[in-house]
């Protein structure tokens, strides 16, 4: 499966009062795996930076100048999401910029060359109601390092965000459990066969037992709530 994780930057927060792009970052995952495929631009909006957003990107009307303008970047933009599943932050913002570039060059709306959108604040807020879903939330939540991140960019948070999706959804990469053949552990009557009587049996070390414990502390103390185990166990007694 290609995926592509997708972040821009833009002059203020509204396309409809002519707001436009400034940045657009991608990476992409294959098999949920970053691979070293990238998209990356800045672009010139013909037009003032907001102040607010000025603060939140640093990016300047005089450094923006001399780059492309979104039509000379729109089909290679194009090329790189083709048929891909799109991983945004917030999709509705990126893809209302997006689509507004497109429709200002009359042409088919971005999200149309994508296969799928994923939403990972969607995502977040049902994993985590009534909790701080930004990106920087989540990376806090997920211990991914961005302390590097002084100001927002686009393919850095689109990097960080490739972190965060495949943290969120972890253990829905391996499939094998469905191609094991549990058929082959039958006798003729279709009974469980016996183990066989000269397995041998290792059992765990007092210092294995110590380290597992401190393992399980850890990840408790990196998740931020109460483990499952320790609810099994408070169940059970």
């Amino acid at each position: 499966m290609r995926q592509v994780i997708l972040d821009t930057e833009t002059t203020g927060l509204n396309p409809a009062t002519g707001d436009r792009v400034i940045e657009i970052g991608c990476v992409e995952l294959v098999n949920r795996r970053l691979t070293e495929r990238t998209f990356h631009h800045y672009i010139n909006p013909e037009r003032d930076i907001d102040a607010g957003a000025y603060a939140v990107h640093g990016l300047s009307r005089a450094f923006l100048s001399d780059k492309p303008v979104f039509a000379q970047i729109a089909e290679d933009l194009i090329e790189f999401v083709a048929d891909a599943e799109l991983i945004i932050h917030n999709a509705p913002f990126d893809l209302g910029f997006l689509d507004n570039e497109f429709a200002l060059l009359k042409r088919t709306p971005f999200r149309a060359h994508a296969s799928n959108v994923i939403d990972t604040l969607v995502n977040a807020r049902q994993m985590f109601p009534g909790k701080r879903n930004s990106l920087d939330a989540l990376c806090e939540r997920f211990s991914i390092s961005n302390t590097h991140r002084t100001l927002h960019g686009a393919l850095l948070d689109a990097q960080l965000l490739a972190e965060v999706y495949v943290a969120m959804t972890r253990g829905q990469e391996d499939l094998t459990i469905d191609l094991i053949d549990y058929s082959a552990n039958l006798d003729a009557s279709g009974q469980t066969k016996p183990l066989p009587s000269n397995l041998m049996v290792m059992a765990a070390s007092e210092d294995d037992c110590k380290l597992h414990e401190q393992i399980l502390a850890e990840i408790a103390k990196a998740s931020k709530k109460d483990p499952v185990w320790e609810r099994t166990l408070n169940t059970a007694q």
